[in-house]
């Protein structure tokens, strides 16, 4: 898909510096899988240095899924509500098209995608395929889902009873940085689509569905 101007879809000054979550606002009231406390928190801290820079969320923004009120926590870290850009909340609830997803991708000058654990990670592929660059967590499937063009950040051990296993909490001064970086490496990441391509459908189907069902069903 080409690239596609910041203010055609988000409305904010061409030069600017443009950050995306794409990510769901659920969790059980306390803990959130998706980090949204400490990505934006290191947001906040990247942008007194970086005034010139804002967040797309895509995702509800209040806690009608059990998730986090994103405005309270916006309040907590100090983050601006013009900072921050949101979703049109019924095109939310129906669902984006496919070209319209390609499009907020294209805008964004890096998908800020770091959580406490993934088991894939979808957001992180499509992102890449749209040639942005991905900050994630180094643990989990995510190392095995970013280019070399992207920027993995470190975390903090943190254990989940409910799970009887570790997440990893990711590390403030470790979302800084990297956000630092991809603010210094801006622009259409050829790396990252080419990096993409290999969990396209048809690849994917070819590689490894249809061998393993030929070893396995016979």
């Amino acid at each position: 898909f080409p690239v596609t101007i910041h203010s055609e879809y988000m409305g904010v000054p061409e030069d600017s510096f443009l950050v995306g979550m794409v990510s769901a606002n659920k969790a059980n009231g306390s803990i959130h899988r998706k980090a949204f406390a400490e990505n934006l928190l290191a947001f906040a801290l990247f942008r007194k240095e970086n005034p010139n820079s804002y967040l797309y969320i895509h995702s509800e923004p209040s806690r009608v899924y059990g998730g986090f009120q994103l405005s309270v926590l916006m309040r907590a870290v100090g983050l601006p509500e013009d900072a921050v850009l949101f979703p049109d909340p019924v095109k939310l609830r129906y669902g984006y098209s496919t070209d319209e997803m390609a499009g907020i991708y294209s805008s964004l000058d890096v998908l800020l995608h770091a959580s406490y654990g993934e088991g894939f990670g979808v957001p992180a592929i499509e992102a890449q395929a749209c040639g942005v660059r991905v900050i994630g967590s180094n643990w989990a499937a995510t190392p095995d889902l970013l280019g070399d063009d992207s920027f993995l950040v470190d975390g903090q051990p943190f254990w989940d009873e409910a799970q009887a296993s570790f997440f990893m909490i990711p590390l403030i001064p470790s979302l800084v940085n990297a956000l630092k970086q991809a603010n210094d490496n801006r622009g259409f990441s050829q790396v990252s689509v080419d990096f993409a391509k290999q969990f396209d459908v048809e690849t994917v189907w070819d590689n490894y569905w249809t061998p393993f069902l030929k070893a396995n069903l016979k």
